[in-house]
C-alpha cells in the first residue's frame, strides 16, 4: 500500500468553482503525474472552507499551508516549490492577520476562524463530499448506528429534546418537540422531509451544507425516521443547486451500496430510503405545508394550520420537517451528547448558528458561531470589518423576512430572543451588511418587490396588501411621498402581518417595519427634504460641479450621453438639471473629486 505523504484540499464549493478551482485540480493531478508523486500526494476536492473571499482555497497538508485567491497557472509552482523542496509558496499564503509572519498559516490562526465553533460545518472543507469513505473515517453513521441498536425512539427524542435544538431554518421550533408529535401519531405512514430551498437572496449556508457534507444530512434524517416511526424521506432542494443535487444523489447511492439506507439497517430490521425531489425556485415553498404540496406535485401554496404537518402532512401522513442545517447538528448531538450541545450558546437559543456573511464586508463568506456570539465580533472581527474605510450603517438579518440592525445596536447578540427584540429574526441565518452609501429605504424596497413577486397569491393581505405596500414606498424613493404615507404605510404593514395566511405574508413587511423603527429620519427625509441622504434613490438625486475643483478638463462633457455639462476649457462646467439623466457617468470619469451628488 502506498503511503501518501502529503493531501491538498482544493475547495469544490460553488464560489470557488465558479472561480475555476476544477481546473486547479486538474492542473495538480498533470503536475503530479508529470513529477511521478501521484502516489505520494493526494488531491482531495472538499466542500466550502467558509472563506469565500479569497477562493479558489488550496490547502496543503502536512503543514496546513493556506493558499489563497490560487489560479491554474500558480499550480506548477506549488507542486515544484512546496511539495517536491518543501518551500512555502510564501506570495500565495493567506496574510489577513499574519501579514508580518509570512508564515504556513493555518485556519485556525486568523480572526476568521478563531471565534467559530463549526458543529454543522464540521465535515465542510476537510473530507471529500463524494467519497462516503472519508464521512466514515470522521464518526460518519457512528450516531445512526448508535441509535438502531441502543436506543428506543422515545431516547432519541429525549437526546434532541435535551440539547435545546431548535429549527434553523427560521421560526426556532423545538426540534425535540417537533419530532415528538410526529412519532404520538398513530399511523403506520409516516414522512421525513428536510427543506433545502434556501430561497433568501444572499443565503447559502444550506446548499453550502449539502455541497460539503451530504451524509451529515442522510444520516440525520435516517435517526430522525426511526425516533418517528417513518420509513421514507424527501429531500426538497431548489434544481439551481447542481452542484448539491448532484452530490447528494451521490451521496444516497453510496449510502443505499453500504447498508445505511434501504432495509434492514444494521440488521435491526429498521428500514428507511430517501428521495430528491427538485423544486422551481418559489420562495414560497419555504413554507412547510407548500414546500409539502410541491413534493405531491401540486402548486406550491401554503394551506390553514391546524392540523399542523405532525398531524397531517405530506400526502396527509404525519410528517417532520427541518431544514439542512438542523438536521446537520444532529448526528454530532448524538455521538457527543445533549449536554455538550447544550453548553454552547445562550440560555434559551443552544449551539450554532450558520451565517451567510455578505454585502460590504471585507471577509464573506460561512461563519458558524455560538449563539449570543454578538453582531460586532461577527462585523469586525470574524468579518474584518467594512472595506474601503466606509462606516458600517446597518446589517439586515433574516433575509426578505427579517430586520434591518442599526450601528447603534452593533453589540446585539445573535440569538432567537435577542434579533427579535430588536425587530429582526434569525431567519436561515443571511446576514447582509450595509455601509453609509446604502439607502435604507431602498432597502425596504428591494425586499419588498422580492416578496411581491414570490407571494403565492392565495391569500388577499398577502397579495394586494404587498403590492399596495410596494407602490407606498417606491412614491416615498420617488420623491412624491407625503407624511400621511409614512403613517399609512406602518398601518399597513401591521394589516398585512396579523392577516396573512402564511409566514412569507406575516413576515414579509419586517424590512419597512424596522427601517421605520430605525432610520425613521431617512423615510422623512425622502418626503419632506425631497433629499436621499445616503445619494442612491435616483430621482432625489442632483449632480453638480464644484467651480472651486473644475480644472476644465472636459472629461465629464465627453461622457455626458445627454449633453447636459458645458463650459470653455480650461474653465469651470456646469450640469444643466433639467436635462440630466443621473447615470453618473460624469462622476466616475472625474479624476479631480470635481463633481458631487446630492
Amino acid at each position: 500500500m502506498n503511503i501518501v505523504r502529503s493531501h491538498v484540499l482544493v475547495c469544490g464549493g460553488t464560489g470557488c468553482t465558479s472561480s475555476n478551482s476544477p481546473e486547479i485540480i486538474k492542473q495538480f493531478n498533470k503536475e503530479l503525474d508529470k513529477r511521478g508523486l501521484s502516489d505520494e500526494v493526494k488531491v482531495i476536492q472538499t466542500g466550502c472552507f467558509g472563506l469565500c473571499a479569497l477562493g479558489p482555497i488550496v490547502i496543503v497538508y502536512p503543514e496546513g499551508s493556506f493558499y489563497s485567491m490560487v489560479k491554474p497557472e500558480d499550480v506548477e509552482e506549488i507542486v515544484e516549490e512546496h511539495i517536491l523542496k518543501g518551500r512555502i509558496v510564501k506570495r500565495l499564503l493567506y496574510e489577513g492577520d499574519l501579514k508580518e509572519a509570512k508564515v504556513a498559516t493555518s485556519l485556525n490562526d486568523t480572526n476568521f476562524y478563531k471565534k467559530q465553533k463549526r458543529i454543522a460545518l464540521r465535515n465542510c472543507g476537510v473530507i471529500d463530499p463524494e467519497n462516503i469513505d472519508e464521512y466514515i473515517a470522521n464518526d460518519g453513521y457512528q450516531a445512526l448506528a448508535k441509535v438502531l441498536t441502543q436506543m428506543t425512539p422515545e431516547e432519541v427524542i429525549d437526546t434532541i429534546t435535551a440539547s435545546g435544538l431548535r429549527g434553523r431554518g427560521g421560526a426556532g421550533f423545538p426540534t425535540g418537540r417537533k419530532w415528538a408529535f410526529a412519532a404520538k401519531e398513530d399511523n403506520p405512514v409516516k414522512y421525513v422531509c428536510c427543506n433545502a430551498d434556501e430561497g433568501d437572496p444572499g443565503a447559502f449556508m444550506d446548499r453550502s451544507l449539502l455541497e460539503g457534507d451530504p451524509h451529515s444530512i442522510i444520516e440525520a434524517m435516517a435517526i430522525a425516521g426511526y425516533a418517528i416511526g417513518a420509513h421514507q424521506g424527501y429531500v426538497y432542494v431548489r434544481a439551481e443547486y447542481p452542484i448539491a443535487v448532484k452530490r447528494l444523489q451521490i451521496a444516497i447511492r453510496q449510502a443505499r451500496e453500504y447498508g445505511f439506507l434501504g432495509e434492514d439497517i444494521f440488521g435491526t430490521g429498521f428500514n428507511f430510503d430517501l428521495d430528491v425531489r427538485l423544486g422551481a425556485g418559489a420562495f414560497v415553498c419555504g413554507e412547510e405545508t407548500a414546500l409539502m404540496r410541491s413534493i405531491e406535485g401540486h402548486r406550491g401554496e401554503p394551506r390553514p394550520r391546524p392540523p399542523f404537518p405532525a398531524v397531517k402532512g405530506l400526502f396527509d401522513k404525519p410528517t417532520i420537517l427541518n431544514n439542512v442545517e438542523t438536521y446537520a447538528n444532529v448526528p454530532w448531538i448524538i455521538n457527543n451528547g445533549p449536554e455538550a450541545f447544550a453548553s454552547i450558546g445562550t440560555e434559551k437559543s443552544k449551539g450554532t448558528k450558520v451565517f451567510a456573511l455578505g454585502g460590504k464586508i471585507t471577509n464573506t463568506g460561512l461563519v458558524e458561531i455560538p449563539m449570543g456570539t454578538t453582531l460586532r465580533e461577527v462585523i469586525e472581527e470574524i468579518g474584518g470589518g467594512v472595506p474601503n474605510g466606509k462606516k458600517f450603517k446597518a446589517a439586515q438579518t433574516g433575509g426578505p423576512s427579517g430586520g434591518c440592525i442599526p450601528e447603534s445596536l452593533i453589540d446585539t447578540p445573535m440569538d432567537f430572543e435577542s434579533l427579535a427584540a430588536v425587530g429582526s429574526i434569525m431567519g436561515s441565518g443571511g446576514l447582509i451588511v450595509m455601509d453609509e452609501d446604502n439607502c435604507m429605504v431602498d432597502i425596504a424596497k428591494f425586499f419588498l418587490q422580492f416578496t411581491v413577486d414570490e407571494s403565492c397569491g392565495k391569500c388577499t393581505p398577502c397579495r394586494i396588501g404587498m403590492r399596495r405596500l410596494l407602490e407606498l414606498v417606491d412614491k416615498i424613493t420617488s420623491g412624491n411621498g407625503t407624511l400621511e404615507d409614512i403613517e399609512l404605510t406602518e398601518q399597513l404593514c401591521y394589516h398585512i402581518k396579523e392577516n396573512s395566511l402564511c409566514g412569507l405574508g406575516q413576515t414579509a413587511p419586517n424590512p419597512v417595519l424596522s427601517t421605520l423603527q430605525h432610520f425613521r429620519d431617512e423615510y422623512i427625509a425622502h418626503v419632506v427634504d425631497k433629499r436621499c441622504p445616503a445619494g442612491v434613490c435616483k430621482n432625489l438625486l442632483r449632480y453638480q460641479i464644484l467651480a472651486e475643483k473644475c480644472i476644465g478638463c472636459t472629461s465629464c462633457a465627453r461622457v455626458c450621453p445627454v449633453g447636459a455639462i458645458s463650459g470653455e476649457v480650461k474653465k469651470p462646467h456646469t450640469i444643466d438639471t433639467s436635462k440630466c439623466i443621473k447615470c453618473g457617468a460624469c462622476m466616475e470619469k472625474c479624476k479631480f473629486g470635481a463633481i458631487v451628488k446630492n
